[in-house]
């Protein structure tokens, strides 16, 4: 079984005594700190040394995901409401290190039940509504909770909990500080995520985040503007990239970021032409030249753009003003592309079917029957998508079926 091109490989290797006796060690250990966490939440201790507490477990099983949502109690209930320093003293920390009690806690594989006073008081039974804390303490809470989240991340770029909750702590930035503090951690969330995909440029999960933080970042609330081209050009350099061909994930983004960059650039009619041009000429020698045509990835892209021009109702395409002559005209011409394509790709399953996928929808935008040499070429081609694909013999004799109405 592999991920990602990535081979997993079963552990055979017989465990010795040593280790097993160690196994159930570690597992005496986690239950034993899940029990202390248990017990101190529901004595309603949230302090900062159950947060150092959490912070062991999590280490361990950052899957645990009710110990986040304990975390999150931690800070709303506790450490946020607790009273903070002027504003003016988070516009210089965000340059500064993470304060000290909190920064050796995530470092520290070990804990200590014994803390200072003030950081073992108890919340009252029924702690008030977590209150608005602006800044200062506030803010090197949330900073060393995302300092905290990075290594794990790393080890474990896959996990959703790990993700959501950076989210909530931006989130949670958003309403507990000013506006321009706020935008500098969303900012700094731009170089880690890009981090996190120079690692693994197909992680859906950092796409996804990448997603959330550039609309956080163009929001009025933030004071931001516009970041359509800078990302347009960012799927750009991650499509060139290593495996960048097999990237549905960057190939998505750019699909989507399309009909926006047009409507900025008040593209015009000829302007969209051409970069439907472009677009075209970029996927196509990508398939030639980065693994010929057997990547589905970008199959889905090219689909994508032959469907703004067979399909255009309800789209937001990219040619709108397109006529049906230009479309035939257009359609034709990738016709011809794809029946080039297949000298030394007769075994490309993508080719056949894009061949018989717009023959038929050059037949519909000229509104006319199929004629005889289409007739015989979609059944040659109908019947090499059954010798390389006899899994989806339903779907072929669909298609079939079409051909003779």
């Amino acid at each position: 079984m592999a991920s990602h091109g990535v081979p997993r490989v079963a552990e055979t290797t017989q465990r010795t005594e040593a280790q097993r006796l160690e196994e159930e060690r570690q597992i005496r250990e986690y239950r034993d700190l899940e029990d202390l966490i248990t017990t101190k939440i529901a004595e309603r201790q949230y302090t900062l040394e159950v947060l150092e507490l959490t912070s062991k477990l999590l280490k361990k099983n950052p899957e645990y995901y009710t110990i986040w949502n304990v975390r999150r109690r931690l800070l709303i209930y506790g450490l946020f409401s607790k009273p903070s320093v002027s504003s003016s003293h988070s516009t210089e920390s965000l340059n500064t290190s993470l304060i000290d009690t909190t920064k050796a806690s995530f470092e520290n594989s070990s804990f200590s039940t014994t803390t200072s006073s003030a950081a073992s008081t108890t919340i009252p039974q029924n702690p008030v509504s977590p209150n608005r804390g602006r800044n200062g303490t506030t803010l090197d809470l949330i900073k060393a909770d995302l300092e905290f989240l990075f290594p794990i991340m790393m080890k474990y770029p896959k996990c959703y909990w790990l993700w959501n909750y950076r989210l909530w702590l931006l989130q949670e930035a958003n309403e507990r500080l000013e506006p321009v503090v706020a935008r500098e951690l969303w900012k700094r969330e731009l170089t880690l995520v890009g981090k996190m995909l120079v690692k693994d440029s197909r992680n859906f999960h950092g796409w996804g985040y990448r997603r959330r933080v550039v609309s956080e970042l163009e929001s009025s609330r933030l004071g931001g503007q516009s970041m359509v081209e800078s990302e347009f050009e960012y799927t750009t350099k991650m499509i060139h990239g290593d495996k960048g061909l097999s990237n549905f994930s960057a190939w998505h983004r750019r699909s989507k970021l399309i009909p926006r960059l047009l409507g900025e650039r008040s593209a015009s009619d000829e302007a969209r032409r051409l970069f439907l041009d472009d677009e075209f000429e970029l996927i196509i020698a990508a398939m030639y030249t980065d693994s010929y045509p057997y990547q589905q990835s970008a199959w889905f892209y090219y689909q994508f753009l032959m469907t703004t021009v067979t399909d255009y109702v309800g789209h937001a395409t990219i040619t709108p003003n397109f006529t049906p002559e230009d479309r035939a005209e257009y359609v034709t011409r990738q016709l011809i592309i794809l029946k080039d394509m297949l000298d030394g790709a007769e075994d490309c399953k993508w080719i056949y079917n894009a061949l018989i996928d717009y023959t038929m929808a050059l037949c519909r935008i000229e509104e006319r029957a199929v004629d005889s040499d289409e007739r015989q070429d979609c059944a040659t081609w109908l019947t090499e998508l059954r010798k390389l694909d006899p899994d989806r013999s339903g779907r072929w004799d669909d298609m079939e079926k079409s051909l003779r109405n």
